[in-house]
């Protein structure tokens, strides 16, 4: 496991680079994870040991939420003079993620009906 959370680590470490080099309004994990993503597809395996490391990390995803939830409790009273504002980037940022979310998965099934229709058409 310690092996995967090296790599896990790596790729953050990577997208930080990247991140403070573009000065780009992407954060530095998210680019972390991209990287991931293309290393995983490139390599067309997960590494059992990435699996063990990302398998943890999930299973106790609802401890990172503890340091964003304190922050919120510590700011409630600035955070009550832009509530509207907030309600409404709330809003629209979950009907933004299931839309592309829904796209993706779409495009995703059609791409895959495809290839199967393709080698439906190569077998004889």
């Amino acid at each position: 496991m310690l092996k995967g959370v090296a790599v896990l680590l790596v790729f953050q470490s990577i997208g930080e680079v990247v991140a403070h080099f573009t000065r780009g309004v992407v954060p530095g994990p998210v680019l972390g994870m991209v990287l991931l993503l293309i290393f995983l597809v490139a390599r067309k395996k997960i590494e059992p040991a990435i699996a063990q490391a990302a398998d943890g990390l999930l299973a106790n995803l609802s401890v990172f939420f503890i340091p964003a939830a304190v922050g919120v409790m510590l700011y409630a009273s600035s955070l009550q003079q832009s509530v509207l504002a907030w309600t409404l980037a709330i809003i629209l940022s979950t009907i933004a993620a299931i839309t592309t979310t829904a796209l993706c998965l779409r495009w995703l099934l059609a791409t895959a009906a495809a290839r199967a229709d393709k080698r439906k058409a190569r077998t004889p």
